[in-house]
């Protein structure tokens, strides 16, 4: 008997070891289900971008004792409305054609200022018009002229599709700055007349000419941030202004 129960012992031990290692349990991990796989970014946000050209060399800031050697009262106030210049236009320049047209809700709004303004949010070519009509305005005012009339409407340009408006925005920028620069500590005090922020001085027209527009360049970020589009001015390499 216990012979035989010998016998049991040492063929389940030969059995043990003849079983090949497939026919085992799979209590044993493969490699593959240990290690962590690779975390893979998949977000627009978060994959690494190409490899792209490094962006040309930007020229040189002058320094504030550079600047304080020659500066103007005009070279001043042009300096920073140019770059009111550039986030405005770039902005006009970025948006397509199809979302001029877009207005960010409908509905009619009158009545806050009677007898000012649209009764209705503008459109973003609407915006970029009356911005455009308004720097024509203030600068016939700087000049002593007559300023074309309903800016706020959209005055009397027949500038429609996105080519015209970005044309005419150019155009109203180029003359504005000319009228800025030509103010001096001679006459950056004198009285302006008008209907566009008179009366006023005008010093104090010019720092409207720059407040209004990066007011108006507010709205157009969120017209269009609301259409998935990053302003220029917000990018990493901010596009070159199309003259």
């Amino acid at each position: 008997m216990h012979g035989f129960r010998l016998k049991l012992i040492l063929v389940a031990a030969g059995l043990a070891v003849a079983i090949p290692a497939f026919c085992l349990p799979a209590f044993v991990q493969n490699p593959a289900e240990t290690t962590p796989p690779e975390h893979k970014r998949t977000d627009p946000q978060q994959v690494n971008p190409p490899q792209q050209a490094a962006p040309p060399q930007q020229p040189k800031r002058p320094t504030a004792a550079e600047l304080s050697a020659k500066e103007t009262v005009g070279s001043a106030l042009v300096r920073n409305f140019e770059f009111e210049e550039y986030q405005f236009r770039s902005a006009a320049e970025a948006m397509p054609a199809d979302k001029y047209d877009y207005r960010p809700a409908q509905g009619t709004y009158g009545g806050v200022y009677p007898g000012y303004g649209p009764t209705e949010l503008r459109t973003f070519g609407e915006q970029v018009k009356h911005v455009a009509c308004a720097n024509f305005a203030f600068a016939a005012e700087l000049d002593g002229k007559t300023p074309p009339p309903n800016c706020d409407t959209g005055g009397p340009s027949q500038a429609k599709t996105r080519d015209e408006l970005v044309a005419y925005l150019h155009d109203s920028f180029k003359t504005l700055k000319k009228s800025l620069g030509a103010i001096t500590r001679e006459n950056m005090f004198q009285p302006i007349e008008g209907p566009y922020a008179g009366p006023n001085t005008r010093l104090g027209l010019a720092t409207v000419c720059v407040w209004h527009v990066a007011d108006h360049y507010g709205q157009l970020v969120l017209y269009m941030r609301l259409n998935g589009i990053v302003p220029p001015a917000s990018r990493p390499n901010p596009p070159e202004l199309k003259d």
